[in-house]
């Protein structure tokens, strides 16, 4: 919805920092990438111009991620989803970042995995059910696995060089447009605490694929690394990235983690313990 008024600008096809160009140098690397391009020339088949494709694009990415939050034909809502996502992320590529990757990471994952979910519409109205719910274990391992890789060599890459050490990276980071959010005064009081957030970022990442899996370390490194994201989306503006990824970690390790107990009570038993 943030993109609507910037859609067309930032996917057309005239400027430095046009569709076209990036496409162009994206099929240097491969000419089966998905891309918006592939619409705009059907389109330009059917008598449609390029504004209109991206306008039926962003209508359809739109309407799909609605089918996906209320759970309405959950299968092709992810698959066109994570299309469409793909295909904007690609054809954008000079105005996207990670967090559009970790989009596509996500959307990857929801569309192979048993759907719908039971509090879905789906569900609850059209009575559908997963053909395959014993599979969606093995494509949360799958997403565990991907998150260990990432947030490895995330921290490893971080911890080679000085500057997550000494701090001067979250400086930068902190007082480089468009994430200047916080004033330079207060950045300026607050320099003495950079070191020890860049080595707490290190270690939290290059120990997360080491401590996630034991039950009794995984609590704290969930939290941890929920609150790094939270403070990433307050310091910096980004919070849609904060968003994303506290997600996908709660996808992958929050079921294992969030366990409710309930004790139940029958006359002449004594209480039993129901983990869910």
């Amino acid at each position: 919805m943030s993109l609507r008024s910037d859609w067309n600008d930032l996917l057309g096809g005239t400027g430095v920092s046009s569709r076209d160009l990036a496409e162009a140098l994206l099929s240097v690397e491969s000419h089966f990438v998905p891309r918006l391009g592939w619409f705009v020339a059907l389109g330009e088949h059917l008598g449609l111009s390029e504004r209109t494709i991206l306008a039926i694009t962003w209508i359809c990415l739109l309407a799909a991620g609605c089918g996906l939050l209320l759970g309405l034909a959950s299968r092709s809502s992810a698959i066109l989803a994570w299309f469409l996502h793909l295909c904007a992320a690609e054809s954008g590529g000079f105005v996207s970042y990670g967090m559009d990757n970790f989009m596509t990471i996500g959307l990857f994952y929801l569309m192979l995995s048993p759907l719908p979910d039971r509090y879905s519409l789906d569900w609850r109205l059209r009575k559908t059910r997963s053909r395959d719910p014993q599979i969606l274990g093995f494509w949360r391992r799958v997403l565990q696995l991907h998150l260990c890789v990432i947030y490895f060599f995330s921290g490893l890459t971080k911890c080679l060089g000085s500057g997550w050490w000494n701090g001067s990276n979250v400086w930068r980071a902190l007082i480089r447009p468009p994430f200047n959010v916080i004033d330079p005064e207060t950045l300026v009081r607050w320099k003495y605490f950079f070191p020890f957030a860049g080595i707490f970022v290190c270690l939290l990442e290059i120990g997360y694929p080491f401590f996630i899996w034991h039950t009794k370390t995984r609590r704290i490194w969930l939290i941890g690394i929920c609150a790094m994201h939270v403070g990433i989306g307050l310091a910096l503006g980004m919070y849609l990235f904060a968003f994303i990824m506290i997600v996908l970690n709660v996808a992958a390790f929050g079921p294992g983690f969030i366990r409710t107990e309930l004790r139940t009570y029958q006359p002449g038993t004594a209480g039993k313990a129901l983990i869910n």
